[in-house]
């Protein structure tokens, strides 16, 4: 198959380019790039395109597929895109939404300054490492009997609150309220349920995190009041999903997908986006399973949560101090929602992988304290970098299935960044810059090395001039926890 050039884009923008449904006669939809010309030609580099077209050639997809500017390749699908199917003939596709289903990321606020913790941040780091399992396969404090495990995957984020694992007032400051209700244990294979059985409140390793930052720059006062941030404050960025049981999830399912097409009379042009309809039994199965996965997600990061705040009291004794939720988002999933299809709200199947809910001002979705300011979105960057605090708008809904991007992106493959990092100069070099890395190996270290990412700056621009978020704020870390 031909690949795609930056002649075959249409600028629509300054900042959205398309690849016209008359590239390839099985494309479906317009393919869609939400980038800065100076990060197209950057995405240009790999297939993430042409795996793009791909997806805008599946069964029932609508209006357009969409990548954003931190967009790389993945499996099947480019991580960092978005696609919207029919409800519910439409297909589910688990390539769309990631081995890591419900990889996410929260922010906790603090009421301290850094000023206030500066001189404790080694033992903070250290105190946090600690207490927060890390690593390839690390099991947790807890040992999840099958019914339990059943109930996590039914209950969510709510399975820790009621087990003295987590706060009551998180909940409404989780996207969903940190629980899928079409969940359905069953569906989840007995293989997947042991792979999680000892992993909740466990980061895993790759590019998962724990960070304390603090907020270096406002950009949006009256939002980022509304949030509850302020110049130099505190907070605590975790980002990690499913562990072992949702890549077990994906992979029975994908499997399944792959055997089950011919039955649907279904042909996609790369198998790696095997799908099924919505409404058949398999993918009905699928997407009860991922649910469950979702929730897992949800409760890992709640109980991750719970850890943090011990480590927090440990370490700074008396004056601690909470640390609120500001909010919860996932960036691996597939939601029904509601968008405007040729005018005409229409219930959807959205993909996200490696893209973030970005719901606006008045969505019923969002608690209340948020009506007026939009969904906050959750932007991480890479150790070393900043990370970013954006609101959701009413354009994003119409350009994008309300959806932003997750992170930096990849710039160079976790075996390229090992081959240019040398781990141990560079964890004293992130020292010198007042920023403490706690971490299980050297590997790990390089793997996720700053130059390894796009430019978090040039990204988040990309997203604030093209309307579809505004930005609010700006974090800078000062430690970092990782397997």
């Amino acid at each position: 198959m031909k690949k795609v050039l930056k002649s075959h884009l249409i600028a629509l923008s300054d900042y959205f380019w398309e690849v016209p449904v008359s590239f390839r006669e099985d494309m479906r939809v317009p393919a869609r790039v939400l980038a800065s010309e100076p990060l197209l030609d950057a995405i240009l580099e790999d297939r993430s395109l042409n795996q793009l077209v791909n997806v805008a050639c599946l069964p029932g997809i609508l209006k357009a597929a969409l990548v954003m500017p931190d967009v790389h390749e993945g499996y099947g699908f480019p991580i960092g895109g978005v696609a919207a199917t029919a409800y519910p003939g439409g297909v589910i596709s688990p390539g769309g939404i990631g081995y890591d289903i419900n990889c996410g990321v929260r922010l906790l606020m603090s009421d301290k300054d850094l000023e206030d913790i500066r001189d404790k941040l080694e033992a903070l780091s250290r105190e946090f490492y600690a207490c927060i399992p890390s690593g390839m396969g690390r099991g947790g404090m807890l040992r999840l009997s099958e019914d339990e495990m059943d109930k996590v995957l039914q209950e969510g984020a709510g399975w820790a609150v009621s087990r003295g694992y987590g706060s009551e007032e998180d909940l409404p400051f989780i996207e969903s309220l940190g629980r899928l209700p079409d969940a359905d244990p069953s569906k989840v294979s007995e293989f997947a349920k042991k792979r999680g059985a000892d992993q909740l409140g466990t980061i895993g390793s790759g590019n998962h995190f724990v960070e304390i930052d603090y907020v270096d720059q406002i950009y949006d006062k009256e939002i980022a009041g509304a949030f509850g941030l302020r110049k130099n404050q505190v907070v605590v960025l975790i980002h990690t999903g499913s562990r072992g049981l949702g890549h077990q999830v994906a992979t029975d399912y994908i499997r399944i997908m792959m055997a089950a097409m011919p039955k649907y009379h279904i042909s996609v042009p790369d198998r790696e986006l095997a799908c099924l309809p919505f409404d058949s039994q398999e993918g009905q199965d699928y997407y009860k399973a991922m649910c469950a996965a979702a929730n897992y997600a949800w409760c890992n990061r709640e109980i991750i949560s719970w850890e943090a705040r011990k480590a927090w009291e440990t370490c700074l004794g008396p004056d601690a101090g909470s640390l609120s939720l500001l909010y919860d988002v996932a960036h691996n999933i597939a939601k029904i929602e509601t968008h405007h299809i040729s005018g005409r709200p229409e219930k959807v199947i959205v993909h996200r992988k490696g893209a973030t809910r970005a719901f606006a001002p008045g969505d019923l979705a969002l608690p209340d304290s948020f009506s007026g300011t939009g969904q906050p979105v959750l932007i991480p960057g890479s150790m070393g970098t900043a990370s970013y605090v954006l609101a959701g708008t009413e354009a994003g809904h119409e350009l994008t299935f309300a959806s932003c991007c997750h992170g930096a992106g990849r710039r160079l493959s976790r075996t390229a960044a090992k081959r240019q990092v040398n781990a141990p100069l560079l964890k004293q070099q992130l020292r010198d810059r007042g920023i403490f890395i706690e971490a299980g190996s050297f590997k790990g270290i390089a793997e996720e090395a700053p130059l390894a990412y796009k430019d978090i700056d040039q990204v988040v621009e990309t997203v604030s001039n093209s309307g579809i978020a505004v930005k609010v704020a700006r974090l800078r870390p000062v430690a970092v926890i990782k397997g």
